[in-house]
């Protein structure tokens, strides 16, 4: 499975969005990292029986989709609400308007 953003940088955007209150990229990144042990546990069953391969082989492809899918749209959104995308630090505007709203 191909990687775009290592855990270290999920966990940042993750830290960053849970001090602001900044649910969109939390929950992206949560679901990266869900896609990310899924694809680990059925990694780990492809060499149970013929049957079991074949189940587990499906479910690898189908998080492969989804996990490229899940990183292209956290940097598409990223992008959107202006992010550094070397630093991955949040803009200070928006946490100046998330501060704001409390």
């Amino acid at each position: 499975m191909e990687i775009r953003f290592s855990n270290e940088v999920i966990t940042k955007i993750l830290d960053q969005s849970m001090i602001y209150q900044c649910a969109c990229p939390a929950q992206v990144c949560r679901n990266i990292n869900e896609l990310r042990s899924l694809f680990a546990y059925q990694a780990g069953c492809l060499n149970l029986t013929d049957t079991d391969k074949a189940v587990h082989q499906r479910i690898v492809e189908a998080v492969k989709s989804s996990h490229a899918e899940m990183e292209k749209c956290l940097g598409d959104i990223l992008r959107i609400e202006g992010w550094d995308m070397e630093t991955y630090q949040m803009p200070e505007a928006l946490m100046n308007r998330i501060l704001q709203q409390y």
